[in-house]
């Protein structure tokens, strides 16, 4: 009498796979195929060591007239005139201190906002705040964004 595991087979022995034309080995034999990642920060983007705290270092740019008035990913209205800014992964109504590496110019945003589309960058700016640390001049400029409160607390 054949074996019991012989009248449950289902796919060819692992063993005689590759000598058998179509064959392939049982699906516990393949691996998991790999999770797809969401928006992945930009290479570009370097994540200096610190003690626990968020600090990111990347391209910022600004946005303003063409979305001012329009709701934000958080629902609020966006407003180019108050120090605001979108971030891909950050909790809305954080804030974070964003230095401009070109002239060491800060300004403290509020994230209310999701983006950038842009994969070289890593935090869009609200025109106001790109005011206050030089950036509406040069349209992007590299920058290093530190976690200053955690909106989700």
């Amino acid at each position: 009498m054949p074996d019991k595991k012989d009248l449950y087979a289902g796919a060819p022995d692992p063993a005689f796979a590759g000598k058998i034309a179509g064959a392939r080995p049982p699906a516990e034999a393949t691996p998991p195929k790999p999770a797809l990642s969401v928006i992945a920060p930009p290479a570009a983007a370097k994540a200096p060591e610190t003690s626990g705290r968020f600090v990111q270092e990347g391209m910022a740019a600004w946005y303003g007239t063409k979305f001012n008035g329009r709701k934000t990913a958080s629902g609020e209205r966006f407003n180019m005139h108050t120090c605001t800014a979108a971030h891909r992964t950050l909790p809305f109504n954080s804030l974070v201190k964003v230095t401009n590496l070109k002239n060491k110019a800060s300004v403290v945003v509020r994230i209310n906002d999701r983006g950038p589309f842009v994969k070289s960058r890593i935090i869009d700016l609200s025109r106001a705040a790109a005011r206050k640390i030089g950036l509406d001049k040069t349209g992007t400029a590299p920058v290093r964004i530190e976690l200053a409160e955690d909106g989700g607390k």
